[in-house]
């Protein structure tokens, strides 16, 4: 946070000396002469007298460049999704290395979620997802930290507290996506349509897979491969895609895994 640069740029952006600065809100003008060369820093009830002064926000005055910021935690965010199926520590060490940068951020502290392993270190998982949930403005990051919390107390053998950690996720039987892919056209109908079916193809593979643990622990084997077998088949008819790579060598690990008990 370079305040002093901040106040010089916007000094000499409106042709303002540091002795008319200084007059117009009352100090002297060595100690803007200080807070430029970064000698000293502006006492903190001054912030928003120069705010005002230069006609900008508090977060514009501290360098605070909020879209700009969204942006870069989002690129990091994307950067460790290729953690999260092996090598999740060096993820976690991105992460973590951003939330230095950027303390209690959301997104970050969501993805980080992803990372770490519940079934290991649930109450890491419990004490993170809990504070997304307190702190997030954003509905989607916090129904998404609602369900690994719900999977962390499941490891702990919580059931009550992973149905309660559920209740706060709303029944939704239609999404912002597939009504857009309704009500919209051209680029914007076709683009909310690939997305939905993305989604809808990622959840209907995972309730194949959670079809296929029930048949399996009823012991009924062939009907678990069954199950199994239609999520390959659903790849087989979506065609080759680097997107999915994770999901078939999980799903032909279960299958290979299912017919050896066989």
């Amino acid at each position: 946070m370079d305040i002093g640069r901040k106040i010089r740029e916007l000094r000499k952006e409106r042709g303002i000396t540091q002795e008319q600065l200084a007059e117009s809100i009352g100090i002297s003008f060595q100690a803007v002469s200080k807070w430029e060369n970064n000698i000293a820093l502006p006492d903190i009830t001054l912030a928003p007298v120069l705010a005002s002064y230069f006609g900008v926000s508090l977060d514009e005055l501290f360098g605070f460049d909020k879209e700009k910021t969204q942006k870069e935690v989002r690129a990091i965010a994307r950067s460790t999704v290729k953690y999260r199926s092996e090598n999740y520590k060096e993820g976690i060490k991105i992460i973590e290395a951003a939330l230095r940068k950027y303390p209690n951020n959301d997104i970050l502290l969501c993805n980080l979620l992803y990372l770490i392993p519940y079934w290991e270190t649930p109450d890491e998982t419990i004490k993170v997802a809990s504070k997304v949930i307190d702190i997030t403005q954003n509905d989607e990051i916090k129904y998404d930290a609602c369900r690994f919390l719900a999977y962390a107390y499941k490891q702990k053998g919580d059931i009550e507290s992973a149905k309660k950690s559920l209740e706060q996720i709303p029944e939704i039987y239609f999404s912002k996506l597939s009504e857009m892919a309704f009500i919209l056209g051209g680029e914007e109908k076709m683009n909310a349509a690939q997305k939905q079916k993305g989604v809808s193809l990622e959840i209907l593979l995972e309730m194949h897979s959670r079809i296929a643990e029930c048949f399996e622990e009823q012991g009924d084997i062939k009907k678990a491969i069954k199950e199994i077998e239609k999520a390959i088949a659903l790849f087989k008819i979506e065609g080759p895609s680097s997107e999915w790579d994770n999901y078939i060598s999980f799903f032909e690990k279960r299958l290979t895994e299912l017919k050896n008990k066989i």
